[in-house]
């Protein structure tokens, strides 16, 4: 039976706030080792398509659970896209621009950000991310949308955000950059949810599931494959849900991971 791995990016794969912008030549050969041995390699991360580095695109993983779960590729074929209702979008965007709050739109393919939203085009820049599937010019009722980001810069910005999710009972929020970094979501979609559907889909035993992840958003993958695997930079309130702990991102803790633990 066919093995399945599935592999957070910021803190796991990559490190791009500490200039660790590609997999390493040691984790690349590992994740390779497994392809060649006839199991599938997946990318589960928050990040939309649009965000994803191109070295891990071209890389050639088998597939690729986005935005938390909210967009499922296979083989390059979406099997799954539920975005967030036009209506709540519509209506938070617009609350945003009169409060002057940046955010981003984060679509199947593309992203939407104004230009003049220089915080986070700042940090796409700082993090490397090419701005070919960003765009400037949007109309809110011609686009899908599976996840928005809003940075809050003070307490009172903060409580309006909050209380504009609050107007769609089916979404939550966490966040990720900083606590003003705030993410909005389907609820019901999540990296767990996610892996449910690709085993299905591809027909693997939950037995034979793997997960390597850092963040408090893996913290339902970590559970619930057979075999979660939290990385040695991980909280402690993450490494107590994951069956096992490699080393650190810096140190190739997938690649030891691997050989440890899914090769034996």
């Amino acid at each position: 039976m066919k093995k399945i791995i599935f592999f957070d990016i910021d803190g796991t794969l990559i490190d791009c706030m500490n200039n660790l912008k590609d997999i390493t030549q040691k984790v690349k050969d590992a994740i390779r080792n497994v392809q060649k041995n006839g199991d599938y390699a997946f990318i589960a991360t928050g990040r939309p398509y649009a965000f994803l580095p191109k070295p891990l695109i071209d890389f050639g993983f088998d597939g690729f659970i986005l935005v938390n779960g909210a967009h499922i590729i296979i083989n390059n074929k979406t099997i799954y896209s539920d975005p967030i209702d036009k209506e709540f979008i519509k209506g938070l965007v617009d609350e945003l621009e009169n409060n002057k709050v940046e955010y981003v739109l984060q679509g199947e393919q593309n992203c939407y950000m104004r230009n003049e939203f220089c915080n986070f085009h700042n940090y796409l820049d700082k993090i490397g991310i090419e701005k070919t599937y960003v765009k400037d010019n949007y109309n809110t009722d011609e686009i899908l949308v599976h996840k928005i980001e809003m940075l809050c810069p003070d307490d009172e910005t903060e409580d309006l955000c909050l209380s504009l999710i609050k107007n769609n009972p089916q979404c939550d929020y966490f966040s990720s950059i900083n606590k003003r970094a705030i993410e909005v979501y389907l609820k019901k979609n999540t990296k767990a949810n996610a892996i449910l559907q690709v085993i299905d889909y591809l027909n693997i035993s939950i037995e034979n599931t793997f997960a390597f992840g850092d963040g408090k958003n893996d913290i339902e993958m970590l559970r619930e494959v057979k075999y979660g695997i939290a990385m040695g930079n991980a909280s402690d309130e993450v490494k107590k849900h994951a069956k096992y702990v490699t080393d650190s991102v810096k140190n190739d803790g997938v690649a030891i991971g691997i050989e440890k633990y899914v090769m034996n």
